[in-house]
């Protein structure tokens, strides 16, 4: 049996247990069960895609048996499944953790007959953007995730949340806008959508016009994966969701933007003619970002603009045109999804734990919750770039394909590179420092719950990892992180530790993929019928 040839169950699945979660709105247990449980099975099916393909290949299905280039056609290789599988694993966890959250909370901040269908809804979005194989079924996907995080983000009906949710879905708009408008220009300068079909065409228009179509769809997914100057929605919109929703953000939507750069630098416009715009937007996304960081007190901020910042990293692997800059971007898209989404709801325990995400407020946390303590730490250490963890292993990657590359702009991307690691390493530091390190009593504006603890009324419980908190007689009681929010937490962790672990053959197989998507060859082939002829492509980078 072709394993390819169940691609589509990708989307349908969370398409169908949005459908069953729906139904069961007044039965709790039953919506939870299910929505855990086809996620899973969505999950165990995209590891069997990825084994699939791990040594090569590429295989398309065309949906209602319609031939491409006419038909809707998905498209399962390395890049794919390797993305599918890291974003099914990551939403998984989230949802677990928010599943934990809304039976502690009463769903407060996640009502049950809301979050479940359009989580899930989300996923697949995700899913099919992944998957797609035409620019049209592509904006599609994009646009059945935006649809759903627009509720996603507004979740509570607080008056921040409506606030940001009103930027984000403004700035969404202009994006899917403007990605619309390039869909009909390419059409009507083409005629077609299909990616294989355009990979071939595209490269018979005179130069002026493939630089505008370029462009435009640089611009339209720019938005989307928060490159710089394009990035300016994204720090203010994140931060106010809810913790899991938040953490599903941070680590998916801004990498189907990516991941759309990559389909449009590799597959219909490859070559090197716009390699300096990207380039210097990529030093501009890290050091921007980064110093955005640097200024916040807020650790939701701090990490909204850490996540832009680094977002700098895969856009320099990609700028540079090489299969060794390409194989570390891919390497670094995998290990960011998991360690930005791990930080975001390490950041809601410490939230929850200590009352505020404000590190000005902070302290003493570490001796409050040693475990809590590791799990912020073990991924902020990843997110820095300090070895031999994944990200260390990742921009070490990066900066070898620049020094490859000799140029004078790729060494001071590399300088880039090595700035941002080493201010990030700051940022983290500091709220470590503050939040965990020092004494409450020491914090700028001191929580009183901290300052209760601290003073014995919670030592009896700091090292299980109890908080105290005032009730209505102003006695501190003990508050309880419920285990499927830790569990959870520590589960996406251990994933990027596994990252580390298993680095050697994962970067085989992102520089394998890389590889193939310059080469194009198989991807054509495999939509367009094997007997397709696909010109080859030479780049200033030597990588094609």
């Amino acid at each position: 049996m072709n394993v390819a040839a169940l691609a589509p169950l990708a989307v349908v699945l969370p398409v169908l247990g949005a459908a069953l979660t729906f139904l069961l709105i007044r039965h709790t247990r039953a919506q939870r069960s299910v929505s855990i449980a086809l996620l899973s099975l969505t999950l165990l099916l995209e590891c069997l895609l990825l084994a699939s393909v791990w040594d090569g290949g590429t295989a398309a299905v065309t949906i209602g048996g319609w031939l491409p280039p006419w038909g809707i056609v998905m498209v399962v290789d390395q890049f794919s499944s390797l993305m599918l599988v890291v974003s099914s694993a990551v939403s998984l966890a989230v949802l677990v953790y928010a599943t934990g959250q809304g039976m502690a909370d009463g769903d407060s901040d996640a009502p049950v007959s809301i979050f479940h269908p359009t989580y899930l809804i989300l996923v697949a979005g995700v899913s099919n953007a992944f998957l797609s194989g035409d620019l049209f079924n592509l904006y599609v996907g994009f646009e059945i995730l935006l649809t759903a995080s627009y509720v996603l983000m507004t979740l509570g009906g607080t008056g921040p949340r409506i606030r940001a949710g009103v930027t984000y879905v403004v700035v969404s708009v202009v994006s899917s806008v403007l990605f619309l408008i390039a869909i009909a220009m390419v059409y009507g300068a083409t005629g077609t959508v299909n990616m294989a079909d355009l990979a071939l065409k595209l490269g018979e228009l005179d130069q002026g016009t493939r630089t505008l179509l370029h462009v435009m769809l640089l611009v339209a997914f720019g938005i989307k994966a928060a490159v710089f100057p394009l990035s300016f929605w994204l720090p203010d919109s994140y931060p106010t969701a809810p913790a899991p929703v938040t953490a599903v953000f941070a680590g998916l939507l801004t990498k189907v933007g990516v991941y759309a750069m990559v389909r449009t630098e590799t597959l219909l416009f490859p070559g090197d003619s716009l390699n300096t715009p990207l380039m210097v937007a990529a030093l501009l996304t890290m050091v921007v970002g980064i110093l955005g960081a640097l200024a916040q007190s807020d650790i939701k901020r701090l990490l909204s603009f850490t996540l832009v910042s680094h977002i700098g990293y895969m856009v320099f692997g990609l700028a540079m045109s090489s299969a060794a800059g390409l194989g570390a971007a891919v390497f670094y898209v995998a290990h960011h999804i998991t360690i930005q989404t791990s930080l975001f709801l390490v950041t809601g325990l410490i939230e929850r734990r200590g009352g505020s995400s404000s590190v000005d407020r902070l302290g003493g946390l570490a001796k409050l919750s040693p475990l809590l303590a590791l799990l912020f730490f073990i991924p902020a250490m990843n997110l820095a770039g300090i070895p031999p963890f994944s990200g260390f292993l990742g921009k070490a990657g990066l900066i070898q394909a620049g020094i490859a590359l000799g140029t004078p702009l790729a060494y001071v991307l590399v300088a880039g590179g090595v700035l941002t690691s080493l201010l990030t390493l700051l940022a983290v530091a500091r709220v470590w420092n503050r939040a965990f390190w020092r004494k409450p009593s020491d914090a700028e504006h001191p929580d009183p719950v901290l300052l209760a603890v601290s003073g014995g009324a919670g030592g009896a419980v700091a090292g299980s990892g109890a908080a105290s908190s005032t009730g209505d007689t102003g006695q501190p009681h003990t508050v309880v992180l419920p285990r499927t929010m830790v569990g959870s937490t520590l589960g996406l962790v251990a994933l990027g530790v596994a990252l580390t672990i298993f680095a050697g053959p994962l970067f085989t197989l992102a520089g394998q993929a890389a590889q193939d998507m310059l080469d194009r060859t198989d991807y054509v082939q495999a939509v367009l019928g094997t007997d397709t002829f696909v010109p080859r492509i030479t780049t200033a980078g030597g990588g094609k």
